[in-house]
């Protein structure tokens, strides 16, 4: 009897699931917070030239028009006037009032002059604050040379979520989910203290990049808990329904900021609600699967009597017996598959490729969209709402439609459309940047979709004995387009649309590349390598082992490194095997 016997007989989601459930779902909420909290905390502030018979600490951003006109070359990148430079020559400008109490540019012979064409550069400057009090870019001067570290920081803040999955991932396997769950949300906790008190640029984005990892030890290790106990069929509702948590604080992040525009108080006030969950302590139990696998038998069975026993279900101690010897030895053999399974043969290789650089679009674009508000014009606080908001129907979509059209159809589909809407972007008027933003949401919502289904399709793709080994290669390409999309953001300061149009492009071609990937729906699935190879190539057809019983395919929810799940097919034979955390 395999471990997901087990959990049919005690139930698939009780009354104790469902309350170890809500619990561990609640931090994806925080998760959240860090992820996309630096949209605000880094938001980009109007900007100009502090003037020569300005005091930096009182100067205010508006002037009167004449003295702006008089004092800043226009810049035809923004359509406006420069940002960076001043015109050098002011000294025969000054400001006086008027009768009317207004200030005007005058000359000693009361005639406004404009100055000659010498420009400097700019060294200080004031900030817009109607809309932020303030941020890291008025704080640390991050605009004109200087923007490209705001990318700088928001790229680092992946990496820590790369670094992330893999560090906690192996001490969880090491040392068990729930100390490594504490631990991630201790450190998590002193880092969003440290960054909120960062007293220069490089310590702010060196304690992002720490906070970024704990993101991946928070989620991951208490997915991996909460989806452990959760029955075959209960799981990919159970997964979506973990993501919509991640959804939630999505949507709160723009409540937050919109309340607090003190990038060092909001930072504060997004991290303190972690220490609630410091309380956890005596509610959340360790996995029970890593028990057996760690041969703590006896914990393990005490576990799932006690889950058994609040479901009000008895299983006999010698039911339990059955699982160990063929949970333990399923293990074992799976670990035996290498990174270099997925390039020996030809077929295998080039699905491997498609897919790789399909997880690297999805991602990219999701991330990018999300980070990419500020670019959009009209208020980033509504930008960013709608763009979490649009994650519901997203979900909702793929729980719908995924078992009934197909995985495929569904993945194409929607990178697809995401990429037309975000290229149509090209075809919106100058000076009608709700255009932008409609295409912006639509694309959105079809990539969200598409990046939802990518998990399961590509884990149907891969033979049973590789497949968490290609699942972790898939996830790592993906952190790689979290990493670069703040670059490509980066571009809107040539051309706005331009981070638009590179993720069109991208999510476009992804779509197209797709259809050579078999679609796997209702389909039997590989298991070795000579199975992975074969599956797909229409002049042959993958031929059922002899003297095998059949497999009963179920779904397991793997957990990946930004809070959504990966669905991933197992056998009842083969039990369930710890998720691999770098995955």
């Amino acid at each position: 009897m395999a471990y997901d016997d087990v959990i049919l007989r005690m139930g698939e989601f009780g009354r104790y699931q469902r309350r170890i459930y809500l619990l561990l779902c609640l931090p994806a909420i925080i998760c959240a917070f860090h992820k996309m909290g630096g949209v605000f905390l880094g938001a980009k502030m109007n900007s100009r030239c502090i003037l020569p018979w300005e005091d930096s600490k009182n100067a205010t951003f508006y002037l009167d028009p004449k003295i702006m006109n008089a004092s800043y070359p226009y810049d035809e990148k923004i359509g406006g006037l420069s940002q960076c430079k001043r015109r050098a020559n002011l000294s025969e400008i000054y400001v006086s009032t008027n009768d009317e109490g207004r200030e005007d540019v005058q000359s000693s012979d009361n005639t406004t002059r404009i100055s000659t064409d010498e420009f400097i550069t700019c060294e200080e400057f004031v900030y817009d604050t109607s809309v932020y009090k303030s941020t890291t870019t008025s704080q640390w001067n991050l605009v004109c040379d200087r923007a490209q570290l705001r990318a700088v920081g928001d790229s680092l803040f992946m990496v820590g979520v790369m670094l992330g999955s893999i560090i906690f991932g192996s001490l969880s396997d090491k040392f068990g989910r729930r100390p490594i769950f504490f631990w991630s949300l201790i450190i998590q906790l002193a880092g969003g203290i440290l960054v909120s008190i960062a007293p220069e640029y490089i310590s702010y984005v060196i304690f992002r990049l720490i906070v970024g990892s704990t993101t991946s030890g928070v989620f991951l290790v208490a997915y991996v808990i909460a989806l452990e106990m959760v029955g075959p069929k209960k799981r990919s509702n159970a997964g979506v329904g973990c993501q919509l948590f991640f959804t939630t604080g999505y949507i709160l992040t723009a409540a937050f900021a919109y309340f607090i525009t003190d990038w060092r108080y909001l930072q504060i006030a997004i991290t303190i609600p972690s220490f609630v969950f410091l309380f956890y302590w005596k509610f959340i139990p360790e996995s029970a699967r890593w028990l057996l696998t760690k041969g703590k038998h006896e914990e393990a069975k005490n576990l799932l009597q006690k889950a058994a026993k609040e479901n009000g279900i008895d299983i006999p101690r010698e039911t339990l017996d059955c699982l160990l010897h063929e949970t333990t030895e399923c293990n074992s053999n799976n670990n035996r598959a290498t990174l270099f399974d997925l390039f020996r043969s030809p077929n295998l290789r080039k699905k491997s490729i498609l897919l790789f650089f399909n997880w690297l679009v999805n991602s990219g674009t999701y991330y990018g969209l999300s980070w990419n508000v500020n670019n959009l014009g009209g208020n980033d606080y509504i930008n960013f709402l709608i763009l979490g908001a649009v994650e519901v129907p997203a979900y909702t979509f793929l729980l719908l439609s995924l078992d009934r059209w197909g995985r495929k159809i569904i993945l194409c589909g929607c990178m697809i459309v995401s990429g037309i809407c975000l290229l149509g972007t090209l075809l919106v008027p100058a000076g009608h940047p709700w255009g932008l933003t409609v295409l912006a949401m639509i694309g959105k919502l079809a990539i969200t979709s598409s990046y939802g289904g990518i998990y399961i399709f590509t884990a149907e793709q891969f033979p049973t004995v590789v497949r968490n080994v290609g699942l972790g290669a898939c996830s790592t390409f993906a952190r790689i387009g979290g990493v670069v999309a703040p670059y490509i953001n980066h571009l809107a300061e040539i051309w706005t649309p331009f981070p638009l149009v590179i993720f069109g492009a991208c999510a476009l071609a992804g779509g197209l590349v797709s259809l050579l990937l078999p679609e796997t729906l209702n389909k039997q699935l590989p298991e070795t390598i000579e199975d992975g190879e074969l599956f797909g190539l229409k002049e042959k057809k993958l031929k059922p082992k002899k003297n095998k019983k059949q497999h009963e395919l179920q779904q397991l929810d793997i957990p990946r490194n930004d809070g959504e799940p990966i669905k991933t097919i197992k056998t009842i034979e083969n039990g369930i095997h710890d998720a691999k955390q770098n995955g």
